[in-house]
């Protein structure tokens, strides 16, 4: 009658351990937003942070209208969520993320807000740490720009990235230069404060770094590829560009790592988008310089 009961005992607490272990994995498939979850819900939700031509803050950009293109594939709506550089991250893996250079640190759980984050997302070390990332979508570098009447000179591509980098480097000493933290172009990834330069902190969007350079508020600001082009082409006379501060790099779309079935579905909807010619339309459209500058990228 003991051992019975003993029985009965463990079958009961073994119930409750499976229950818990499936409702553990219900919750996080549904935090995870995966493939078949979206289908369900019939909501894809993209997290944006208004930048260049990849989201405009108009409703269309180079990434709102591919992750469009992308809902219509899998047969569902499309929702555009706004969120910030700070918060991209956090936002898509319902973890509170912090870092400094390439470390990481999970602070928390925040609820998940969005299946995938894209608007000119470079794929950097601290990221993959937290995400997971498409193919590449679109080439990058990272340049110091100056305001058009400053005292600095445009390097003269060598061929070497390197020896280029070290000849932008050498322009640095006590200079102060504008970045952004959370992105591509913090000035603490690439050595500038090695190289003497002073870091000054920014609060303003990356949209509007160049303009806080032509008003005097540094004397360089890091900005990436696209973020150059749009500058050259609004201040033709009033920017110029000294030369990179960083190696080549690609952007990509960024999911949550609970998410490889999406990840690997938007994989095969790219390909199949650049091998019929609707991506490089796409990239025509917001970005028609770009293809004068890496071609090898997007043949």
């Amino acid at each position: 009658m003991i051992q019975q009961s003993s029985k009965s005992a463990a079958r009961f607490v073994w119930k409750i351990i499976l229950s818990v272990v499936i409702c553990t994995l219900s919750v996080s498939r549904v935090l995870a937003g995966d493939l078949e979850e979206i289908k369900t819900r019939g909501v894809l939700r993209h997290l944006g942070v208004p930048y260049a031509n990849f989201v405009t803050g108009s409703e269309d950009g180079l990434d709102v209208e591919m992750i469009r293109l992308f809902a219509m594939h899998l047969g569902v709506k499309y929702e555009y969520v706004k969120t910030t550089w700070e918060r991209v991250f956090s936002d898509l893996t319902g973890k509170k993320i912090t870092n400094t250079g390439d470390e990481v640190k999970i602070t928390g759980d925040v609820p998940v807000k969005g299946d995938i984050a894209a608007n000119g997302l470079t794929i950097l070390p601290w990221r993959k740490k937290v995400a997971d990332f498409s193919v590449a979508t679109f080439p990058n570098q990272v340049w110091a720009v100056a305001n058009g009447d400053a005292p600095l000179t445009p390097i003269t591509p060598s061929g070497d990235v390197q020896k280029d980098i070290k000849a932008v480097k050498a322009q640095l000493q006590g200079k102060v230069i504008l970045g952004l933290t959370n992105t591509c172009v913090d000035p603490h990834l690439y050595g500038l404060e090695e190289a003497g330069a002073k870091i000054k902190g920014f609060r303003g969007s990356l949209n509007e770094l160049v303009p806080a350079i032509m008003n005097g508020e540094g004397d360089i600001c890091l900005q990436d590829v696209s973020g150059v082009l749009i500058a050259v082409e609004k201040w033709p006379d009033r920017v110029k560009i000294i030369g990179p501060v960083s190696s080549m790099q690609n952007m990509g779309y960024a999911f949550d790592k609970n998410s490889p079935e999406l990840r690997n579905a938007f994989n095969e909807f790219f390909e199949q988008c650049k091998k019929d010619g609707t991506y490089n339309r796409l990239v025509m459209k917001y970005y028609p310089a770009i293809f004068k500058f890496y071609p090898d990228f997007f043949n």
